[in-house]
């Protein structure tokens, strides 16, 4: 596995985005710690994808910032950011008629160039990326043939197999079941911790971001409320104040991070 030493350093400065005339967030600073887990976590629809996005490149803030190496994002080549950021969307749309491993291939294309095509290192990557995502029994399938859950898996293998430094996942847990999701939570803490990946990851359930995120960003309707290390973020007025939700923090008996537990007004039922 490759070791990265020499972090790109990832960052927004007082970006505003926004979808047509529809202005999701507005002068936001982000600083992406190198060689950490970042979690973004907040309610639905404020804004976590969207800051996720123009991260990636895929979204151009309408003011501010998006800066990879200290240089505009999209003043560089486009190659140039694929190799050294890979980005998995919410809902990726799967070309009709190709294999998993066909798929998986695609994540090496930034790699190639036209005196180098197809190599050795872009089949070790590919293999490498299958084993890591527990698919190498599927590569022959058809992608468009796989369970959700399947699908999702190959997705990230291409994102793996594009071997980058930098590694931004928006939801990648989706359409997993719990043993899934685990699995997937645990190559993004190894290839981080054994590769130095820095990985930026957008999830919806508190307790998964407590227990694998180094560094926490917290979100309501398009601004950064809190941000920090998980056991000085998840705490009970943080998460009345983001999520309007009545909790208590108790100790999680394996990872010791914090562990938010909903509490039940008077009158509810389980």
């Amino acid at each position: 596995m490759k070791n990265y030493t020499n972090h790109p350093r990832l960052q927004a400065e007082n970006i505003t985005l926004a979808y047509g005339e529809r202005v999701i967030s507005q002068s936001l600073k982000v600083d992406i710690p190198k060689g950490k887990i970042t979690v973004i976590v907040g309610p639905n629809a404020c804004g976590k994808s969207t800051l996720l996005k123009s991260l990636s490149r895929l979204l151009k803030p309408h003011a501010g910032s998006v800066l990879l190496e200290g240089k505009d994002i999209h003043s560089l080549p486009t190659k140039t950011v694929a190799r050294k950021l890979g980005f998995l969307p919410q809902s990726p749309v799967t070309p009709r008629g190709i294999t998993v491993r066909e798929l998986v291939a695609r994540g090496r294309y930034p790699h190639q160039t036209f005196l180098q095509q197809w190599s050795q290192a872009d089949e070790k990557a590919v293999e490498i990326a299958l084993k890591q995502t527990a698919i190498t029994n599927l590569q022959d399938r058809y992608v468009d043939e796989l369970s959700g859950g399947q699908r999702q898996r190959a997705w990230i293998a291409l994102t793996l197999a594009q071997d980058t430094p930098l590694l931004l996942l928006d939801e990648p847990t989706t359409y997993l079941d719990i043993v899934h999701q685990v699995e997937v939570l645990n190559l993004c803490t190894r290839i981080n911790r054994e590769a130095g990946r820095t990985v930026v990851i957008v999830l919806h359930d508190l307790n998964q971001a407590a227990r694998y995120a180094d560094h926490v960003i917290m979100m309501r309707e398009g601004q950064i409320k809190r941000e920090g290390k998980p056991a000085e973020i998840f705490t009970v007025a943080a998460i009345k104040e983001v999520f309007g939700l009545d909790v208590i923090i108790a100790d999680d008996p394996i990872s010791h991070t914090p562990m938010i537990i909903p509490t039940l007004t008077q009158g509810e039922k389980i």
